[in-house]
Order: structure tokens, then sequence, then C-alpha cells
């Protein structure tokens, strides 16, 4: 085999109240071939930008390879990408979880998927998006002794998931750049109860619960400011009767609710209210994590 493309889904790390622990895999993908070639690297399907030897795909490549005591031989890499970059929709995530797992198959499958997320993780600083990516459906993780540790938890089947994606990206660094480095007891607190919450209403189906779980204050109160329709947008939301909350770093706005009908009832008021332009994407659970889709 020298030959092989990797496909992702997209994932919403934190869920309100569960930041840098929990995240889900959502229904929209990112593809990556890996092909072994006789020298160099080339990089084809994305912006010339991303196309140097700093792609996150070909560092996880190279990171496992090292991991193998493996050779780096020349590779060509072409990424077609459904995930929008910079929107808080794992599109980092997937890149480096498809690079881990394009080196892997090529050399034989010698690491697990548990390995290939802790090298990844190393990477990456934190597993919320990363887990997901890896085993499908919604994860809470931690990091134990350096090391990320993550378990599944159970979903209904009727919640519906729509991504409300503005026109312009926030870099996860410059979003945690607004956070606090200190956090009072009592919002800290908090966030555990809701958390909790979240988890729970999430498995049951039961959607006020959910709505009122996603409340969090760790990091949606300072980062709402990097959003200037995020209240507007919020309210408007609120009144259908979904939860609501940032997805991972932003600026992608997430709506999770029981009511098939919900981007029909937001599609009439959202421009309205709104100084962007909002791209309203339906999307549901993905239970599968990234895998394999053709080999030669």
């Amino acid at each position: 085999m020298h030959k092989v493309t990797i496909r992702v889904p997209a994932t919403t790390a934190n869920l309100g109240p569960g930041f840098d622990a929990f995240g889900c895999a959502l229904s929209l993908y990112t593809d990556v071939t890996f092909e072994e070639t006789d020298s160099g690297l080339e990089i084809t399907g994305c912006d010339e930008e991303y196309t140097g030897p700093d792609n996150l795909a070909y560092v996880s490549y190279c990171a496992v390879l090292a991991s193998l005591s493996e050779e780096v031989r020349g590779v060509k890499i072409h990424i077609d990408a459904q995930i929008p970059i910079g929107r808080g929709l794992g599109s980092s995530a997937a890149l480096l979880v498809a690079g881990a797992m394009g080196a892997n198959v090529l050399r034989g499958n010698k690491l697990s998927t548990q390995g290939l997320l802790n090298i990844t993780n190393a990477m990456e600083g934190h597993p919320d998006n990363l887990a997901p990516a890896f085993f499908g459906g919604l994860t809470a993780s931690m990091v134990d002794n350096g090391l990320p540790v993550t378990v599944n938890f159970p979903l209904h089947p009727d919640w519906e998931f729509l991504a409300l994606v503005p026109d312009f990206p926030i870099s996860t660094h410059f979003a945690r750049s607004v956070l606090p480095t200190d956090y009072d007891r009592a919002d800290a607190v908090y966030n555990i109860s809701h958390g909790a919450m979240v988890l729970k209403a999430l498995e049951l189906g039961n959607e006020k619960l959910l709505r009122n779980a996603m409340q969090d204050r760790i990091h949606q109160p300072y980062r709402r400011n990097l959003i200037a329709d995020y209240d507007a947008i919020e309210t408007l939301v609120r009144t259908t009767g979904a939860a609501f909350c940032l997805s991972g770093a932003g600026p992608t706005l997430l709506c999770i609710t029981l009511d098939e009908h919900l981007e029909e009832k937001l599609a009439k008021k959202l421009n309205a209210i709104t100084q962007a332009n909002w791209q309203m994407i339906p999307l549901h659970v993905e239970f599968q994590g990234a895998r394999v889709i053709c080999t030669e």
C-alpha cells in the first residue's frame, strides 16, 4: 500500500460549560489523501499559504513516523475540506487526525487510536476536538499525567444540530487570549454543575434542561464580545426553545434542538438582525470517527 485517503468529521468543542473537555463529532468532513512518492513534499487542494511543511496534516504525519522510528519519505497530500477554516468546527484537529492516521495506515497500523490521540494531543494541547474526531459521537476528555483520557457518552437520537457559520474567522489563539487566567470559585462550581447537566440532557433528549445547562462562565462571556451579532442571535434562538452555545472558540454558533423545522424558522429572521453573512448548516451527530475510505 502506498496511498490512503482518510475521512475526518468536523467537531464542536466545549458545548457551553464543558470548556476544553466536551466535544461532539458532526456530519461535515475533511478528506485527506496521502500518497508516498520518491522525493519531496507536495500539498494540493488548499490555499498556497498552507502548502508548506508547517501544514498540520504533514506535521502530524511526520510526528507519527518519528514515533515509529520510520523514515519520512516523499509524500503527496491532497486535502478536500468541507470543514471551514477558523470557524470553531475543528478544521485544525481534522488535519492533525488525518495526518496521524494516514501515516499509521501506510506503516501497517502499528499504533492504536489511543496512541495516535496521545501524539496529536501533545501538538494540539487539549483533546476536546481530537477525541470526537478520532472516536466519533459525544466525548468528554481529561489529561492525566500528560496523557489524554476519553470516554463516550450516549445521545438521544432525536437531536438536531444547526451550525450558524459567519463569513469571518477567529483564530483559536486569539480567542484564548481574551480569557482571564484566574476564576472565582463560584464560577468554577457553576461550570462543573452545568456541565454534568449538559451530558444528562443530551442523553435524555431534554431540551429545556439542555437550554439552561449550556450556560457558562468560563469562556463564552468573554468570547461573545468578539462576535458583533452574538447577543441578537442568542436572543432569537432562545425564542425558539433551542439550546445555544458557541462552537469551540467560535465564531460559529451552534443550535441544538428537537425541532426539525428550526432552520426554516431562523431563516426568516436571521439576516434581518445580523451584520455579517451567516450560513446555516444542518448537521447530525457523526457516530463514526476518522476512517479510511480508500487505499491503493
